[in-house]
């Protein structure tokens, strides 16, 4: 049953709502946790990288990079997307608690909440079509360095040459999210 058919149906009880607004906020916390932890391990790749003196290592370490940010995006999209859901979720409860009835919505208004709640989605199902592309690639994608990879080598090539190690860091990571913000622009 989709959210919004549970969260229309009259028998929904508002102790219902509040369990499901509880299991919302209790993934969200999960989903949090998980971005702060990849946050953790990008920052431990970096600092690996800066002092890596060899290039394949660092292609290798750029690539992991740049995975846990493409991860880091997809978990905070979801986020995203539950709080959302969590927010109709409390304002359904709210509304059967001071009314006693639930809230009259349209069709059309059901709809046009379902699209902003999942706004995010089609960039998922863009992302499985280009991981698709991808992996169909083969061979050729494996020696392949993108763009924001390179821009990982390079910041560990500016710590090299005496750069700050923070900076590079934060550099880097903009230049990675910008990319992954273009490719899914672009699709």
């Amino acid at each position: 049953m989709s959210l919004f058919d549970w969260l229309t149906k009259p028998q929904a009880s508002t102790s219902e709502l509040r369990r499901r607004e509880l299991t919302l906020e209790s993934e969200r916390r999960r989903m949090l946790k998980r971005v702060t932890k990849l946050a953790s391990e990008k920052q431990g790749i970096f600092s690996r990288g800066a002092t890596e003196r060899v290039p394949e290592v660092r292609q290798v370490l750029a690539q992991e990079f740049e995975i846990k940010t493409s991860e880091q995006l997809m978990i905070a999209r979801q986020l995203n997307i539950r709080g959302k859901e969590s927010m109709a979720v409390s304002r359904m409860r709210m509304i059967r608690e001071h009314s006693g009835r639930s809230a009259i919505l349209s069709g059309q208004d059901m709809l046009a909440l379902e699209q902003l709640i999942e706004s995010d989605a089609a960039r998922d199902g863009l992302y499985q079509e280009r991981l698709d592309e991808i992996l169909s690639v083969g061979a050729a994608a494996d020696t392949a360095m993108s763009a924001g990879g390179q821009a990982v080598l390079d910041a560990w090539e500016r710590t090299d040459n005496g750069g700050e190690q923070s900076l590079a860091f934060d550099e880097a990571d903009k230049r990675v999210r910008e990319q992954q913000e273009a490719v899914a622009a672009a699709e």
